[in-house]
């Protein structure tokens, strides 16, 4: 008997007990472990902005009357002009400027000859300083994210969850999820850090927030 043939063997077994049409929704799981280990309480969005920014992001915090400034500014500060725009994306957000926007879809050379991505965001982890994308409205496919050099993303406040429990437990896993904490950066055996090897060297991220004051970067 192979290897393979003796693991599904065993599979099999401890399978015997159960009805053929049962599928694995039937059945509860208990989740009744921690839901978060931060104990950030009120201050869930001053963790997530202090986290994102260990990663070397640029966090902006903002209200919404303040929003369309801090973009502008944002995209000034990283000498950015045209940019990738996801379908969906709220046009009444963007700043008036020079800017080019250019509307999905786009291939990816198309993509690569960009200067960066503006998106919203599915969720927010306080706890892992992780932005999440679903590639819902606003937010595009995984490549808009991945190719450009530069992503701008915009998170509001409610959508920052403490923890990666609560964090699931608002999203739909039946989407594409992509879970980014910080830009792109690896590093090789010497630990020599690298950006920009597999998705955008610079991250901006911008948390709007009513009880925030208008604030740029």
């Amino acid at each position: 008997m192979s290897s393979r043939e003796a693991v599904l063997g065993r599979i099999r077994a401890a399978l015997a007990d159960v009805p053929a049409d049962e599928t694995p929704g039937d059945v509860p799981v208990p989740r009744d472990y921690r839901r978060t280990h931060t104990g950030a309480g009120e201050n869930t969005v001053a963790l997530f902005a202090e986290r994102v920014a260990d990663y070397r992001a640029t966090v902006t915090r903002t209200d919404r009357a303040g929003l369309s400034d801090a973009i502008a500014a944002a995209l000034t500060a990283g000498g950015v002009e045209r940019l990738a725009l996801p379908g969906g994306f709220p046009i009444e957000l963007l700043p008036s400027g020079t800017w080019e926007w250019h509307p999905e879809p786009l291939n990816v050379p198309a993509l690569d000859a960009l200067d960066g991505a503006i998106t919203l965001a599915a969720a927010g982890i306080a706890a892992t300083g992780t932005i999440v994308l679903d590639a819902g409205p606003g937010q595009g496919r995984r490549a808009l994210t991945l190719v450009p050099d530069y992503h701008l993303c915009i998170l509001r406040a409610e959508q920052i969850a403490d923890d990666v429990p609560d964090a699931l437990s608002r999203l739909d896993p039946t989407r594409p999820l992509t879970f980014i904490s910080g830009p792109s950066a690896t590093s090789d055996i010497e630990l020599d850090r690298v950006e920009g090897v597999h998705g955008p060297r610079i991250l901006n991220v911008i948390i709007v927030d009513p009880a925030h004051p208008e604030q740029q970067p």
